[in-house]
């Protein structure tokens, strides 16, 4: 990799008289620690610069930089493209949603996604050495990795679900097709027939071979909608009945952890080769899905609902904050998953450039994921007689009820099943596997080189991903999708995504300096970025978070289950634990840290937001620094340069 030297005049060179002395231990970055002589100095502006001699490590770099934009795409490109994008379009105003969309992107997403990525790449650490750039604020560090513990544990759900509807796939006739199975209730009615309602003149027709009435079709189910509730779930009758748990289900749990744990246990050599395949081939899917989907009849219809824009919900404020909110859960930002990935990136890529393009691929697998589902929603909609607005759906919703039933009304349906519930898992797989990813780095960063262990990767994803599955067995209860909805709603919810974003704005632009890390990031890809980075930082995109954090604070309502079911209040407290365990890591940490040290106030903060640099900040900014590494201990004569280097 080239290193970058400084200019002489950029640096003041002290030359100290170093006495025998046994090596000491240095931090090379990325919290392994080596030993040789050391090289310890100070920057302008108070920074503690570590640097290493001989014995220092480098820390593991990407294979090719490809290997970090697929790895980065497969996190931030996952289910909430697919399913929640395209419905949040239609239900605010179609292709006018874009705009309130596209503006929050250049204002709040694209600016922390590049913050993240050139965060992790310049300290070279995980989510929570990342924040050595002022140590007093590392509770950012355990809040993200708090939320992306809580985010691992309950997303794989949706993978075990999706690996359970792509088994029960491989059948001549789909399992939800039918009300013919021991799971469905007399209830059941394949067609509703809403068209033969509306022409009879008497509510008490009987319509089709069902022996129902017109009046009974308030009360009928679907087929798939009982094979969702009474087969997978077997759901309860609420949080405070657990019931028993569904062996299939644990099945399909413990076979998901088990990829997961083989695709990272390796570390980035391998999950970068992995995500070649976990994040192209959906585009695959959905292009195969789009083409067949354009063909049916109704989708023009469709696609017509998606992108018909309504100029009037542009005065809505709902329709900003479901924007923003979007945006921060689809860029996968505040969960330090990002920084590491940054983190393994030469120290001279052009992370810049990367944001730009990640983001790009990102919002367009959005949008292009809407034509596919609201073509087939379309055709769902003319098969039934209903208007689109009765069939279009999000989350969870959208992918086990709505698609699943559309399938079924296809020729070949199994086909079409098993390539969506494919392209599901393989969406969520790579999402999952980056975010045990960057648990793991965090995690490892914090212990050093001196605690080295053959396996310590290995032993550290197996702790990590058996911890999870402990957890995950209370989502596979019959009150499971209780549980789930519980960490959904509160644990990685909006606002505390939104207050770590925040945080980390203020961090980065007030406490260290906007116009200093504008000066690292300058150094590391060779020129400076265009000054609206700053200014979002400094301004606008803090502005935007605090904005819609406080909305969805004034506009909070109680959770509930298909709007029927209303958790009860400790249920609530149980949710508001998991938000707050997270968000209150920023504070009780700085205040823990202030409290701890000593002098003044002033000389507190002083001392606490000193950047401590690692060696890899000498190793490519130090204009003699390969002298250094002809030095070895023990020797008289020897001098140990300082820099005082103005990063």
């Amino acid at each position: 990799m080239e290193k970058q030297a400084l200019p002489a005049s950029s640096c003041s060179l002290v030359l100290l008289e170093e006495t025998k002395k046994s090596p000491i231990t240095l931090s090379n970055g990325g919290g392994g620690s080596v030993v040789g002589t050391a090289c310890v100095g100070q920057d302008k502006k108070g920074g503690v610069v570590n640097g290493a001699g001989p014995g220092y490590q480098e820390r593991e770099t990407w294979t090719r930089q490809m290997d970090f934009i697929m790895s980065c795409v497969g996190f931030a490109v996952g289910l909430g493209n697919v399913w929640r994008f395209p419905y949040l379009c239609y239900k605010n105003g179609g292709g006018v949603f874009l705009i309130p969309y596209l503006l929050i992107v250049f204002v709040g997403g694209i600016p922390i996604f590049f913050l993240e990525i050139s965060l992790g790449q310049f300290m070279k650490a995980g989510s929570i050495n990342v924040w050595n750039i002022a140590p007093l604020f590392k509770g950012l560090g355990y809040a993200s990795m708090v939320i992306v513990f809580f985010c691992n544990t309950y997303y794989i759900m949706v993978l075990a679900w999706g690996f359970y509807y792509l088994i029960k796939s491989f059948t001549a006739t789909l399992p939800w097709s039918s009300c013919n199975n021991e799971w469905n209730t007399p209830s059941c009615i394949e067609i509703f027939h809403h068209q033969d309602c509306k022409n009879a003149s008497f509510a008490n027709i009987t319509i089709g071979s069902s022996n129902m009435t017109c009046a009974d079709l308030a009360d009928a189910r679907s087929p798939i909608i009982e094979f969702w509730e009474n087969k997978v779930l077997n759901i309860s009758s609420g949080l405070d009945e657990p019931g028993k748990m569904n062996w299939e289900l644990i099945l399909c749990l413990m076979a998901v952890w088990v990829l997961v744990y083989f695709c990272v246990w390796k570390g980035v050599k391998s999950t970068g080769k992995i995500v070649y395949f976990t994040a192209t081939f959906p585009y695959v899917v959905l292009i195969i899905l789009l083409v067949r989907g354009v063909t049916l009849p109704g989708a023009y219809d469709g696609i017509m609902y998606y992108i018909k824009p309504n100029w009037s919900k542009l005065e809505e404020a709902q329709v900003w904050i479901d924007a923003g909110t979007q945006i921060f859960f689809s860029y996968a930002i505040g969960l330090g998953a990002l920084t590491a990935l940054g983190s393994y990136n030469r120290f001279n890529n052009d992370c810049y450039k990367d944001a730009f393009i990640l983001a790009l691929i990102n919002s367009g697998t959005s949008f292009f994921a809407g034509f596919v589902v609201f073509s087939i929603l379309g055709f769902m909609a003319a098969e039934q007689g209903v208007d689109i607005s009765q069939v279009a759906e999000s989350g969870p919703g959208l992918a086990f009820i709505a698609y699943p039933k559309a399938v079924s009304l296809m020729p070949v349906a199994p086909l079409w099943a098993a390539l969506f519930f494919f392209m599901l898992l393989l969406l969520g797989l790579d999402s999952q596997f980056v975010g045990v990813e960057g648990f793991v780095t965090g995690i490892l960063d914090l212990f050093p080189g001196k605690h080295y262990h053959r396996y310590k990767r290995e032993i550290a994803v197996a702790i990590c991903c058996l911890l999870c599955f402990i957890i995950d067995l209370s989502m596979v209860t019959q009150g499971g999708m209780y549980v789930f909805q519980l960490f959904d709603y509160y644990s990685a919810s909006g606002m505390t995504l939104l207050w770590q974003a925040f945080w980390e704005c203020i961090v980065v632009a007030w406490v260290y300096g906007a116009d200093r890390f504008m000066d690292d990031v300058a150094r590391m890809i060779g020129y400076r970025p265009f000054p609206w980075m700053k200014w979002c930082w400094s301004f606008i995109t803090p502005c935007v978070c605090i904005g819609i954090f406080l909305f969805h604070l004034v506009n909070y309502k109680p959770l509930t289950y298909n709007n029927v079911y209303v958790y009860p209040w400790w249920g609530e407290v149980i949710g508001w634990c998991l938000a707050l365990s997270s968000m209150l890591c920023i504070p009780v940490s700085l205040l823990y840290k202030l409290f701890r040290a000593k002098g003044t106030f002033k000389e507190r903060w002083a001392h606490l937001t000193t950047p401590v640099w690692g060696a890899h900040h000498l190793e490519y900014m130090a204009p003699d620094i390969k002298s250094l590494s002809s030095m070895s201990p023990g020797i008289d004569d020897n001098k140990v340069i300082i820099f005082e280097s103005v990063m």
